[in-house]
């Protein structure tokens, strides 16, 4: 405590700062890159005219919210107040839409990744680009406002992310790190800006409409981790601190996304290397060798932190199924006038799916509580498939609801690793799915055929990562690479408890993802039949 203290003291700590979706979070780290104190606000998207958005008010109440709570989190472990800092580090949700015009006005609402109404334009891009441009992408979101005519577009002097507007208010620099300008659109990884002939295609595609702009007019400068993306401006730090005490002059990393601070937090941004992230969501993040053959709808090419590509596979639905589930189980023990522990409920549920057959006994299961590209379903239907002869038990049932949580990310995953023959050493992963036992961990062992490790760091999430980031910034000087720098500065070794595939448990998965995909038509019908 005595060290923590005197590092904040001597304005040596370093703060990283995510928004995630429905939290904001800080965490402050000290010289070993450990964190020492942390805050926290909750937040929520809000559904405004038919789209997904969080307002500029809801944006600084919560950060500013966000850092107070830090601030008291310091003082009740510490007694001081935060006067200047090391570095800060800003990530957040990836892709969406922020246009200001010349005052630096926001021209229409935030629109987050969530929203699903950029189906025209990313088709068009992704044939124009020959590459897969989903519909979260930022690029999708503009292009789709100049198909719709959209009067504001005309006025746009600049475009960003969250991460790149909160950086940008802070310190007064139009910048964006090269993982999260990735998933505006298409970065070349030779160049590790964004892709020049992609761009040339997009402004002579546009060039028609007469807007007195090109792309690169609008967008934020490309920068990689470890260079210099600015100051806190005095400005920045009354916005960011309302209390008055920090102050200005701490420098910044470059803004990053949550799959790229995932990512850093799991060691995970050298080549051969991937991480899983499985809670409400999922996605796996595999750092490629080299580029896939040809572009696929089911994956995201996006970069690391530090330009390297990256295969992505977005699964809407991972754990939501299972926790309604899980509540099934706590009504009955209530009904039987038991007392209920929430944990020792998940950690003996999901211990019994150790138990299952390695097939779950026949029965199938859906987790769609959403629509689910990958599996090419826009809306869904969570769903239980079996046949009177299937071995209908609390242990295979479980098994399959765990199976399921991690289905879909196989059926992409497969693409990767039997279609275009992609190598991986070593998978990390994070999140709900893998708390209560190391089942979940042998299940997704089980899924991608391939050894998981799950390391308790971990769970310090994105805004850890971040800050992971501003120390590269400030404490490398220049001598390592960033996977060098985890490798030898943050984790020195330790990669967690490692499980290896069961070769029962990849048979027993493969025969059930046969009868998986055999049944999609079940799911279809069932989407078909309930509006």
């Amino acid at each position: 405590m005595c060290d923590s203290k005197s590092t904040i003291v001597a304005g040596k700590a370093i703060l990283g700062i995510e928004f995630g979706s429905t939290r904001i979070k800080a965490v402050l780290i000290d010289g070993d890159n450990k964190p020492i104190a942390q805050g926290s606000h909750t937040w929520e998207n809000q559904l405004v005219d038919g789209l997904w958005t969080y307002s500029l008010d809801a944006i600084w109440s919560g950060l500013q919210d966000c850092y107070s709570d830090l601030r008291k989190d310091v003082m009740a472990q510490y007694g001081v107040e935060i006067e200047t800092l090391a570095g800060i580090g800003i990530s957040a949700m990836m892709h969406g839409y922020m246009a200001f015009d010349a005052n630096d006005n926001l021209l229409v609402p935030f629109r987050t990744w969530r929203n699903t109404n950029t189906g025209k334009a990313a088709a068009e891009l992704s044939k124009l680009f020959v590459y897969n441009i989903p519909l979260r992408w930022s690029i999708s979101h503009l292009y789709e406002c100049i198909l719709e005519n959209d009067a504001h577009v005309k006025d746009i002097k600049f475009q960003t992310t969250l991460a790149g507007y909160i950086h940008w208010a802070l310190t007064g620099r139009k910048v964006l790190g090269v993982g999260d300008a990735s998933g505006m659109m298409p970065v070349d990884p030779k160049t590790g800006r964004y892709d020049a002939k992609m761009v040339e295609k997009f402004d002579k595609l546009i060039e028609p409409k007469g807007y007195g702009w090109k792309l690169m007019d609008i967008f934020p400068e490309v920068l990689s981790a470890g260079e210099d993306a600015g100051l806190l401006t005095a400005e920045g730090a009354a916005k960011l601190d309302v209390s008055g005490h920090l102050k200005p002059g701490v420098p910044f990393c470059p803004p990053e996304g949550d799959a790229g601070t995932g990512m850093v937090a799991t060691n995970s941004v050298r080549q051969r290397t991937g991480n899983v992230s499985a809670g409400t969501s999922s996605f796996s993040m595999i750092v490629l060798e080299k580029e896939l053959s040809k572009p696929y709808e089911v994956i995201d090419m996006v970069t690391t932190p530090d330009g390297s590509l990256v295969a992505m596979v977005h699964c809407n639905n991972c754990t939501s199924e299972i926790n309604s589930w899980v509540g099934l189980f706590k009504e009955f023990e209530q009904l039987m006038g038991r007392p209920v522990d929430m944990n020792e409920l998940y950690t003996k549920l999901f211990s019994t799916a150790a138990d299952g057959d390695p097939d779950c006994g026949g029965i199938i299961s859906y987790n769609y509580v959403s629509g689910e590209p990958v599996a090419g379903l826009m809306d869904g239907r969570p769903l239980l498939v079996r046949s009177a002869t299937d071995k209908f038990s609390l242990s295979n049932f479980m098994r399959s609801q765990l199976y399921a949580s991690v289905a879909v990310l196989k059926l992409g995953n497969d693409i990767l690793f039997k279609e275009e023959n992609v190598k991986v050493d070593r998978i990390s992963g994070h999140g709900g799915l893998f708390k209560s036992t190391t089942t979940g961990q042998k299940v997704l062992a089980a899924a991608l055929d391939s050894p998981i490790s799950v390391m308790e760091t971990a769970g310090e999430g994105g805004a850890w990562g971040v800050a992971l980031l501003a120390s590269y910034l400030v404490n490398n000087d220049g001598k390592l690479s960033l996977a060098e720098f985890l490798d030898k500065k943050v984790f020195a070794g330790n990669s967690g408890v490692e499980i290896a595939p069961d070769p029962a448990d990849v048979a027993g998965f493969n025969e059930y993802i046969k009868s998986y995909k055999a049944c999609l038509s079940v799911e279809q019908a069932a989407v078909a039949a309930k509006k």
